[in-house]
């Protein structure tokens, strides 16, 4: 492994990234990584990433959470190596997609169909169109600080209010279609829908917030979603894209004991493979089966990532896997808390073992303004730090685990973050 205290040699990464910029805007193709080094990775095995220039990193970010099972799992790449030797894309059906269909369903327990797409994005899309044609309602309730996409409909800033266009060329009054309200916050709900109620066709929300601050429902709050979404008629959209197979086997609404009347996939189910999925009542999801709702997508249930999410599901199956990610993500969790209280940091971290978030700043954190007070510049200066160090992190705070981190990641883990402690001291970043 690379010595944290050698220099990193970023020679052939900014060589690239120059090429890069001549043809790619920005020199990406995903806005969201503007904001992160520009660091070229040559390959990544288990819990770990190799660049360019040789220099490694324990990967807590995860290509954004997808990699449950870490990098390359051999079980996955073989099944996807097998299956797409006799073809990847037909434009018909094939006996995969049947399969996992049939182990999605078993696995998240309350539905009874699903239906498969290529992003989550796309499948939020679909949600919503399937909730407003069951019942004839245009609009929906979302919540600041969740994210549910790039479209226009869904895409808003992340200010103050956290409910505006977060991009020039988006339409704002796309927006319109949405109440934005607080999260975690039941009276909110309940004053929207006793007020606009006949108009709204869904509310939808992540089950813990966690693309922004791992948030946790706080007690009683998404049973007392469901009850006002049923006495209103309300469609509840569970945006389990993220939490979906990675916070439970039953993803968030096994976890938290209550059942969404639809519920996205993505990311965890596929171990890596660009695969989504809609999940809901044969009441609501026949509705695409008629035809008199559209869902519709050349790569949708191709071959490799039928292949990717079956070998996927059939791992998950053995609950130890949970057990396991218990174990490892708390003693993570436990060794930086330590070392940032003999650091004297004021370091945060909240949420689950498998994925938690990590903020300069005092107490817990319930909804978006209070993830919003935290020092998020001082924790953006971590995150450069621990990149110098080895140590692959998203700079929003969120901290990912995968299946194949163990006793090994962590200790390497904890000595690169003691050395990008020393660092931030030095330079004066952890004052």
């Amino acid at each position: 492994m690379t010595g944290t205290d050698v220099p990193r040699s970023t020679v052939e990464s900014e060589r690239l990234a120059a090429i890069s910029r001549r043809y790619v805007p920005g020199g990406v193709n995903s806005n969201v990584r503007l904001d992160g080094p520009s660091v070229f990775f040559a390959r990544g095995e288990g819990a770990w990433l190799w660049d360019v220039d040789g220099n490694d990193y324990v990967d807590y970010l995860l290509g954004q959470g997808p990699a449950f099972l870490g990098h390359g799992p051999p079980d996955v790449l073989k099944a996807v190596e097998e299956a797409c030797r006799s073809g990847m894309v037909y434009a018909a059906q094939h006996p995969l997609e049947v399969e996992a269909a049939e182990l999605l369903v078993r696995a998240i327990g309350w539905a009874e169909m699903v239906r498969i797409g290529s992003s989550g994005t796309e499948v939020v899309q679909a949600a919503l169109r399937l909730a407003r044609a069951a019942t004839g309602r245009p609009k929906f309730v979302r919540f600041e600080g969740h994210y549910h996409g790039w479209l226009d409909n869904v895409l808003i800033a992340v200010g103050d209010d956290g409910s505006g266009p977060a991009s020039e060329g988006q339409i704002a009054e796309y927006l319109s279609d949405c109440y934005v309200l607080p999260w975690n916050d039941l009276g909110a709900i309940n004053d929207v829908l006793e007020r606009h109620g006949r108009d709204v066709a869904a509310v939808l929300m992540e089950p813990m917030m966690m693309n922004a601050g791992a948030i946790e429902p706080l007690p009683d709050y998404l049973e007392g979603v469901r009850r006002l979404c049923d006495d209103h008629g309300v469609v509840l959209i569970f945006d389990e894209i993220i939490t979906g197979f990675r916070v439970a086997p039953r993803g968030a609404a096994g976890r938290y004991g209550v059942t969404p009347d639809l519920a996205t996939y993505g990311k965890a189910m596929a171990g890596s493979w660009p695969v989504a999925a809609l999940a809901g009542s044969t009441e609501l999801m026949e509705r695409f089966g008629t035809g008199a709702v559209n869902h519709s997508g050349t790569f949708n249930a191709n071959v490799m990532g039928m292949a990717a999410t079956v070998a996927t599901l059939r791992r998950l199956e053995d609950g130890s896997t949970y057990e396991e990610l218990n174990r490892v993500g708390g003693a993570l969790m436990k060794g930086l808390g330590d070392l940032a209280e003999s650091a004297s940091f004021p370091i945060h971290i909240q949420g689950l073992p498998m994925a938690f978030h990590v903020s300069f700043g005092e107490g817990d954190v319930v909804d978006f303004k209070g993830l919003q007070a935290k020092d998020d510049s001082r924790y953006r200066a971590f995150a450069e730090a621990l990149f110098q160090h080895g140590v692959w992190v998203a700079r929003r705070g969120i901290w990912y685990l995968s299946t194949a981190h163990g006793d090994h990641e962590v200790e390497v883990t904890l000595e690169r973050v003691e050395s990008a402690f020393d660092s931030m001291q030095g330079d004066g970043t952890g004052s």
